[in-house]
């Protein structure tokens, strides 16, 4: 069976790293070794992990509205903790 990866970049620190198919964005950030997204209940309840998704494809599981409303969810704003990779996606990791 093939190993599926898709390549994910921060445009902030221009870093990429590979996401495994079913691997959440902040999962695969912290199994590259990399300090791009903040960490922090990983169960999409504290919004540390929260980033701007720019360009790809992805899937998102529940996410606590006080940290991403329905409007930033359509302009691309996910936490990495909730958020799926389906293809290569571009992020901007630095969400204030």
């Amino acid at each position: 069976m093939a190993h599926i990866e898709h390549l994910v970049t921060d445009l902030v620190s221009k870093q990429s790293f590979g996401c495994r198919e079913g691997e959440t964005l902040l999962n695969a950030a912290v199994r590259s070794g990399r300090q791009i997204i903040r960490v922090g209940c990983r169960a999409g309840g504290c919004g540390l992990c929260k980033v701007q998704i720019l360009g790809g494809d992805y899937d998102t599981g529940k996410m606590s509205r006080a940290h991403v409303s329905e409007a930033e969810e359509g302009q691309g704003f996910v936490l990495a903790c909730r958020t799926l990779p389906a293809s290569a996606l571009e992020f901007h990791s630095q969400i204030d």
